[in-house]
């Protein structure tokens, strides 16, 4: 048993009168938090009779529980299914929170579109419910941390997965479609942005609700950067024409609540999503290769050519991406297949 270990179990005791708790680890996720399961049956000092709760684990300093705690509070009470804060030790890194279950989203999925019209349309509403709250203190999904992220693909994805070697004419295509996808993001309409909006981070509670998690990195952006998260979510692939049906659901569901105008062009915001999706796919290539060759999290790499395939979708429609996309096939098609073909992935470590 290490020392974090015993730390978190001491503060456990503190702050549950549980003199022995036991744990059961449960998935983690891309970062260097862990998480928990503590069972109690019986009623407790915070006068609730639950059967479990989650224990966070998020050790400083690589990990920074105060903005998790911020966001959760200000959304829990605007109405949005985030976890119940139930104790909390920011300088130990140490959460106590509701238990939403192990039902992800994902699982529920499957190839039929019709029987996911439902969960969807429940993803629909947690989403706009979001989107309508007020949260301080939110940062900007600015220029800068726009180009930050798709700096990734470059040396994460290009140079160190792929061992390319970027010409000088390579990296200035690459800017220039980077600046490009940034403008249009930032012409977006802006609103609070969970920004890993997926399916693997939206349970389905015993109540057949959506309870939220993973948002601690919230920003203040462009209205169809969750969208483009949830309908071209990198574990899974749907067809545009159940996309197109489901995007045009939630423009229509976003200008009832006064998002958006009334007489939003349809085909304006079918642009806007298609290149926010290019941003975040290239932004999500570089977080991929990144997280198995600096953070020994292998079962990452099974998404690239998913991801990959998302990124082609969305660049393949416009002419201002042209040029882009044909490198894509041109240079990154090739190089990632031979690399796939000479590479045994390692055991999945997430």
């Amino acid at each position: 048993m290490n020392t974090r270990y015993t730390q978190l179990c001491q503060w456990l005791t503190q702050v549950t009168s549980i003199n022995q708790p036991e744990l059961e680890k449960i998935a983690g996720d891309a970062s260097f938090r862990c998480y928990y399961r503590l069972f109690q049956n019986n009623e407790n000092q915070f006068g609730r009779a639950s059967s479990s709760y989650i224990v966070m684990d998020a050790p400083p300093p690589e990990e920074d529980c105060a903005s998790f705690v911020r966001i959760a509070q200000h959304w829990f009470q605007q109405g949005v299914h985030v976890p119940e804060i139930i104790a909390q030790d920011l300088k130990q890194g140490f959460l106590l929170l509701e238990d939403f279950g192990d039902n992800q989203l994902l699982s529920s999925l499957t190839d039929d579109t019709r029987a996911a019209d439902p969960l969807y349309k429940g993803t629909f509403e947690a989403l706009i419910t979001i989107q309508k709250t007020t949260t301080p203190e939110l940062p900007d999904y600015d220029h800068k941390l726009l180009m930050q992220e798709m700096e990734l693909f470059k040396e994460w994805f290009c140079k160190q997965w792929l061992s390319l070697e970027i010409s000088d004419e390579e990296v200035s295509l690459l800017d220039h479609t980077f600046e490009y996808l940034c403008h249009s993001a930032l012409q977006q309409t802006q609103v609070p942005v969970h920004r890993d909006y997926h399916a693997r981070n939206l349970m389905l509670t015993q109540e057949n609700h959506i309870g939220i998690i993973d948002f601690q990195d919230a920003v203040q952006g462009p209205i169809t950067y969750d969208l483009v998260s949830l309908l071209k979510d990198c574990y899974l692939h749907w067809p545009a024409s159940a996309v197109d049906q489901w995007r045009n659901l939630y423009l229509q569901e976003v200008k009832a609540e006064g998002l958006l105008p009334q007489n939003y062009p349809e085909e304006q915001f079918r642009q806007e999503f298609d290149l926010m999706g290019a941003q975040r796919h290239i932004k999500v290539l570089g977080i991929f290769s990144r997280l198995w060759l600096r953070d020994g999290k292998a079962g990452y790499l099974n998404d690239i050519p998913r991801t990959l395939q998302h990124l082609l979708e969305a660049t393949c429609k416009y002419q201002n991406l042209s040029r882009f996309h044909q490198w894509l096939l041109d240079r990154i098609v090739p190089a990632l297949n031979e690399k796939q073909h000479k590479t045994r992935l390692p055991k999945e470590n997430t």
